[in-house]
């Protein structure tokens, strides 16, 4: 079974320490970053590090000087739900429960969005992701936490899930995001505040990488973080996943006798997550999809992604019982398809992540202000 996590370049991190790095560094306590008054996690949804290295003509602030060791490996799947939740709790997919983009819901037997489909699917974000923000934990020292986002996910099942505890303020364009987070922290001396930026992200799943959007969303985020930052406050730039472009013709549609024995398709086309009929065996499905697949994907059962760390050290009964029997990751520049109607819907998406290329797991990890002296 070679479906395991590849290495990570000399010197990477994971996302998964990240902000607890920043706190530490507001004590004093950190080991790799300076002691600063205030910090600032500035998180560019779907950046990946090849593909800002690939494109440093158009990134000159968050490039200039960027070296192979700055870099940081994030976790499995390779999808906003689970790495986002990775990045704002300090813990693995396998705890704090958000395994996929659409995962199965044992007790209703229902698949569910875990990204988007909070308030329509039922889930609640207090109990269904369980695990303490860093946000939480901050305040309950008594220091100022902030989240600056768009307007639109202020109140979404999302946002409560993974900013719990952070105070919420909406600005509209990448430039007035990051001049919030900037007077933010330079104003609440001691704080923490979270930066969102998905706007590379959505020009990617909607043109691709190397589209002329893809490169003008990127343009505009490398001017908007070219500002001063304010003096004592240290700022790292990072992602929760890259992206790979995956043209029409390497779409693959899984045919009815592949999916023989399959009651629900989960996850995403780069990484499924799939849930077998009661009568049906694990071993037996795996077995089969691994040789249909042969050269396409890369097959596992839940017990080996398990044993192999896949989804981290630790893996509670709620994670565990989310994942997939079988899971499955595309390998190359692949999307498999399972001819639903929300599958038709997604193959019009030409970046995607989810997977296990280096592409798609090693993300920029940029220190910028007081943390780059």
């Amino acid at each position: 079974m070679s479906f395991m996590l590849p290495s990570a370049p000399p010197g990477a991190r994971s996302v998964v320490g990240v902000a607890d790095d920043l706190c530490a560094a507001l004590r004093g306590e950190s080991a790799t970053l300076p002691r600063v008054d205030s910090a600032v996690l500035v998180v560019i949804d779907g950046l990946g590090a090849i593909s800002l290295r690939g494109h440093a003509g158009h990134a000159r602030s968050l490039t200039a000087t960027m070296t192979k060791k700055d870099v940081a490996q994030t976790v499995f799947p390779t999808t906003t739900a689970a790495a986002l939740t990775s990045l704002t709790t300090g813990v693995w997919p396998g705890e704090h429960g958000l395994v996929g983009y659409r995962v199965r819901d044992p007790e209703r037997d229902v698949l569910v969005n875990q990204l988007s489909g909070w308030e329509t699917d039922g889930l609640d974000p207090l109990t269904w992701q369980a695990a303490p923000t860093v946000f939480e934990r901050m305040a309950a020292t008594g220091r100022p936490v902030f989240a600056v986002g768009l307007a639109a996910y202020a109140h979404s099942g999302f946002t409560r899930a993974t900013l719990r505890g952070a105070t919420f303020v909406a600005a509209a364009t990448p430039e007035e995001r990051v001049e919030a987070s900037y007077a933010l922290a330079a104003e609440n001396p001691g704080s923490l505040v979270y930066c969102y930026l998905p706007e590379v992200d959505k020009a990617g799943h909607k043109h691709g990488v190397d589209s002329a959007e893809w490169v003008t969303a990127l343009e505009r985020i490398d001017g908007a973080l070219s500002v001063r930052v304010p003096p004592r406050v240290g700022v790292v730039v990072t992602s929760d996943h890259g992206m790979v472009d995956v043209p029409s013709h390497r779409q693959v549609v899984l045919e009815e006798e592949h999916l023989v024995g399959i009651r629900h398709v989960g996850g995403e086309p780069r990484m499924l997550h799939l849930y077998r009929e009661p009568d049906s065996d694990t071993a037996v499905l795996a077995t089969r999809l691994r040789r249909d697949l042969e050269g396409v994907a890369e097959v596992a059962t839940r017990e080996e992604a398990l044993r192999a760390g896949l989804f981290g050290p630790v893996v509670s009964d709620d994670a565990r019982s989310r994942i997939g029997d079988v899971l499955i990751a595309a390998t190359g520049v692949r999307a498999l398809y399972d001819g639903t109607a929300e599958d038709q819907r997604n193959r019009g998406m030409i970046g995607q992540h989810g997977a296990l290329t280096p592409e798609e797991t090693r993300v920029p990890f940029l220190r910028l202000g007081a943390f780059a002296s």
